[in-house]
């Protein structure tokens, strides 16, 4: 159990394209911190199920679905997804090649090793709207956990994601009836009405509880049929 006097320990630095990624041990647990901000850890990892398994649920039984999960993380929405024989396909897109080497060959492996070997899942290094603007692919579900989500965000550049022309790329590359669902480190009833804007129905908002302070949640929405 990690207490408070003990000393985080980095395992790697790596000066990416956006600037400085850390990974590093503190007690029990394994942390990223992106420019010298805390960005998460493997503490919990309930809101990142909840964001797959909720995307799920809203597909209402959907054959063989396609996921789309933006940002691998700590890997918790992979592993879920890899867990669940009701995914077709499992594309996940990090733009950090930091964050996808300790996956592979480094200390986050003990989380993904069984899911980065289903040959349902694919690894993709890119930035997020750069690939939902380029690629041919189209996808049932968009499971996005970029950055703290839409209402704070610690990296430039990934505030454009929860903006009307971010969301409009992303409901271009899903099938109709397709559900989005965004993570965010906290409630955001403007992001919301931003959804409801570019076209987005049946918006809703799944709270989970978190020990100290506001709750993780998960914004729902639907691309219309």
């Amino acid at each position: 159990m990690t207490t408070s006097y003990e000393t985080p320990v980095v395992l790697d630095r790596r000066e990416g394209p956006h600037g400085e990624v850390v990974l590093r041990r503190h007690g029990g647990l394994l942390q990223i911190i992106v420019n010298g901000c805390f960005l998460m850890d493997t503490s919990d990892g309930r809101s990142e199920r909840v964001l797959v398994d909720a995307a799920a649920g809203a597909l209402d039984g959907r054959t063989e679905p396609h996921v789309l999960i933006g940002g691998l993380g700590v890997g918790f929405s992979l592993a879920r997804a890899a867990a669940d024989p009701r995914w077709g396909r499992i594309t996940v897109v990090e733009r950090e090649s930091a964050v996808i080497d300790w996956h592979r060959t480094g200390p986050l492996a003990e989380l993904t090793a069984e899911a980065l070997a289903d040959p349902r899942t694919e690894i993709v290094e890119a930035d997020l709207i750069d690939y939902v603007i380029e690629t041919s692919d189209t996808f049932d579900a968009l499971c996005l956990d970029i950055d703290n989500g839409p209402a704070w965000t610690v990296t430039d550049g990934n505030g454009g994601l929860y903006e009307p022309a971010g969301l409009a790329s992303c409901a271009s590359v899903l099938s109709n009836g397709g559900v989005l669902a965004v993570w965010s480190a906290q409630p955001s009833p403007e992001f919301e009405g931003t959804l409801r804007n570019v076209g987005f129905q049946q918006v809703r908002t799944e709270e989970i509880p978190v020990a100290r302070g506001v709750p993780d949640v998960v914004h729902l929405a639907v691309r219309p049929g």
